[in-house]
């Protein structure tokens, strides 16, 4: 048995095979059942369907109540997390049998197609969880969050004592760096890790102007000034791709559980609508 077995592969893949033959089984049901009409939501079959779907819809909403309650066992964490992923997976087909294919701009398919979008924002979740942590390690170099923003804090002390021999124009250019918020560019620059108007970038070019073209003097302040930028712009690389990495780490819970919400509301409707017209 491997030292660390993730959520997917819980037990042997035992959730995947569940899942695997929970979408056989509605298959088979539907290829046998009702074969004239179609099957459909509104036959025996498809009300069959759609009550196993909203059953599974709302257990895997408890995933999030579940993870406040740490045990061991069958149902640790990992084994619920696993079932989540691999059952969620399985709506793809009992949802899709349970419309019989019939689509339109109606309730009905509101509630299917939030359905499907929660199920992809869960995939875009599963393979953040499967690559990211280790994209993190890589380019933290176990170094924490409040480290890299204090590295990039001692260059600013040594940039603002190293720019006080310089004229008044080179001042201000380094003064623009100092000035500058390392989370500041809004949720694009997060997300990128690339900062296009970045203070500091502006201000190394403007400084690797005069310095690249003269010779070099030892004692230089400019020079001192030039090479310090460069190494606030490697940290803040650094701490950039750790906010754009952790971002696409948390970001798809803010569009997963507002989702899910509302695929419940949509359900709901969903249903009330269905046993009102009955």
């Amino acid at each position: 048995m491997p030292l660390h077995e993730g959520f997917l592969r819980h037990k042997r893949f035992r959730w995947l095979k569940v899942s695997l033959s929970l979408c056989l089984l509605t298959l088979l049901g539907y290829g046998l059942a009702d074969v004239g009409p179609r099957s459909g939501g509104g036959t025996w079959y498809g009300y069959t369907l759609g009550t196993i779907a909203v059953l599974l819809i709302l257990w895997l909403t408890l995933l999030g109540v579940r993870k406040r309650t740490m045990t061991r066992g069958r149902w640790s964490l990992k084994a619920w997390t696993s079932a989540h992923v691999y059952l969620g997976l399985s709506l793809v087909v009992i949802a899709t049998l349970h419309t019989g294919f019939q689509l339109g701009w109606n309730v009905h398919t509101l509630a299917y197609g939030l359905m499907m979008v929660v199920i992809a924002s869960g995939l875009w979740g599963v393979v953040a969880y499967a690559t990211v942590p280790r994209a993190l390690s890589d380019n933290r170099e176990e170094m924490t969050e409040p480290q890299m923003l204090g590295a990039v804090e001692a260059i600013d002390r040594q940039l603002h004592e190293a720019a006080q021999p310089l004229d008044a124009d080179m001042a201000g250019v380094v003064q623009a760096s100092l000035d500058q918020d390392p989370f500041g560019g809004g949720m694009w620059v997060r997300l990128s890790g690339q900062d296009r108007r970045c203070a500091t970038a502006r201000s190394f070019a403007e400084v690797r102007k005069v310095t690249a073209g003269r010779p070099d003097v030892a004692g230089d302040p400019l020079d001192r000034v030039d090479a310090l930028l460069e190494r606030k712009l490697a940290a803040l690389a650094r701490l950039r791709r750790h906010l754009r990495l952790k971002a696409l780490l948390e970001i798809w819970l803010y569009l997963h559980v507002p989702l899910t919400f509302a695929l419940i509301a949509a359900l709901i409707a969903h249903i009330v609508s269905v046993f009102f017209y009955w």
